[in-house]
């Protein structure tokens, strides 16, 4: 195998690419403004922390339970029209909530209804958009491509709460969200004639499976678990995500409250988006370089270092040194994350690769809805600090661990 660097970005060099993760960072910010719009509605409307939470679980629950046959039907059906499923889904989302508040005529159960749909859509394309990627560049520039959409992921995040504010402030909330409907629309558009997908692949298909639900999630955990390489990666994701996933994100609030930053404005909003900051530069950076190519040892590393550095901002009092420990969060964050995505995605069996894609998502998002336990409701019991740097130290051991199991055979 040669030494020499990939060149920056190397998955660029793919039109198909460049118009995929275009269209997804654009359908993430679309998904965040309807986040930002939507939740402060609800919130002027109803004032309930329970509809709050059931926002949260909603949208990850879904990952949690569904991830794995979403991956399935890509393995038998078009992945392109499933996507475009998914984001027409997400539209109806947006308009539906344009005509409820229009009308104000919103009750917690349409809301309910919303929010569930909302997260139906997440899986189907979140989780399709990475099955995508075999198809539209080659093995070798799978990292890369990877690396990037994970990227492209974090500057949606960045850029959708400002978008949001600014559309509530020009159109208003309840038309900003139908003006967010039609930014789906280019991913529609571009899947549509799009030459990827089943018809357009060369050699032999993959024997096509039935989706069977749960049977289907138990079977793939069983195909990947003597595949260490495969089983060690998607173990860091689902411990990772269970016991710190973004539950300190979500706490932010409550962090720069006791940092003597709490009101809103300049100092606080540089809290909140310090750890996506973090990641979209990890991702300039180790692109651009051709750092850090994927290897399970050094992907249990970088989490372990995550995990030190999350310790430390928990029990950190300093401000402006908090915002650094975000941003190296946010860094380490999406290197070990795409890291394990990588390899997870260039060593999946093809008779199966939906199935374990959708596997490797189930860990690494569905199981985020454990965080709101062992940061959000362990922190309402001993504070959000102790609950913080707990979480993050049984995690640490238990990648300790997972490095020490599989470590002769990465």
């Amino acid at each position: 195998m040669s030494n020499q660097k990939s060149p920056s970005f190397a998955a660029f060099q793919f039109v198909g690419f460049r118009w995929h993760v275009g269209t997804y960072m654009l359908a993430m910010m679309a998904d965040n403004v309807e986040h930002v719009i939507s939740y402060w509605m609800l919130f002027q409307k109803f004032h309930s922390p329970e509809l709050a939470g059931f926002a949260v679980l909603s949208h990850w629950l879904p990952f949690l339970f569904f991830s794995v046959p979403a991956g399935a039907l890509a393995d038998k059906y078009d992945p392109r029209r499933l996507i475009q499923a998914g984001i027409t889904l997400f539209a109806i989302c947006s308009l539906g909530w344009a005509y409820l508040f229009i009308t104000d005529s919103v009750e917690q159960w349409h809301a309910m209804v919303l929010l569930v749909l909302h997260g139906f859509a997440g899986v189907l394309w979140h989780t399709i958009s990475q099955i995508l990627l075999y198809d539209i560049v080659e093995a070798p520039f799978l990292p890369s491509a990877v690396r990037i959409l994970a990227s492209a992921r974090y500057l949606g995040l960045l850029i959708g709460p400002a978008v949001g504010a600014l559309l509530m402030l020009t159109l208003g909330p309840k038309y900003g969200l139908v003006l967010n409907a039609f930014l789906y629309l280019p991913t529609i558009l571009w899947l549509w004639k799009a030459p990827y997908g089943p018809a357009f692949r060369k050699g032999v298909e993959p024997v096509k499976r039935a989706v069977r639900g749960l049977r289907d999630i138990i079977d793939t955990i069983r195909d990947v678990s003597g595949k260490s390489t495969i089983f060690s990666m998607i173990l860091l994701a689902g411990t990772a995500s269970f016991f710190v996933g973004n539950g300190y994100q979500a706490q932010m609030p409550g962090f720069a409250d006791d940092l003597g930053h709490g009101d809103p404005g300049l100092l606080y909003s540089l809290l909140l988006g310090a750890d996506a900051a973090g990641a979209l530069i990890a991702g300039i950076v180790l692109e651009s370089r051709g750092l850090l190519k994927p290897r399970p040892r050094t992907a249990l590393i970088l989490a372990i270092i995550w995990c030190s550095i999350l310790i430390t901002f928990a029990l950190n009092q300093n401000y402006y040194f908090a915002i650094a420990l975000l941003l190296l969060c946010g860094f380490f964050e999406l290197s070990f994350n795409s890291m394990a995505q990588s390899i997870v995605q260039i060593n999946a069996p093809t008779e199966i690769r939906g199935r374990v894609v959708g596997l490797y998502n189930m860990a690494a998002l569905g199981m985020r809805a454990g965080s709101g336990v062992t940061v959000g409701l362990v922190g309402g019991m001993i504070g959000i600090h102790a609950s913080l740097a707990i979480a993050a130290t049984a995690l640490m051991l238990l990648i300790s661990f997972i490095l020490l199991r599989y470590g002769r055979s990465l």
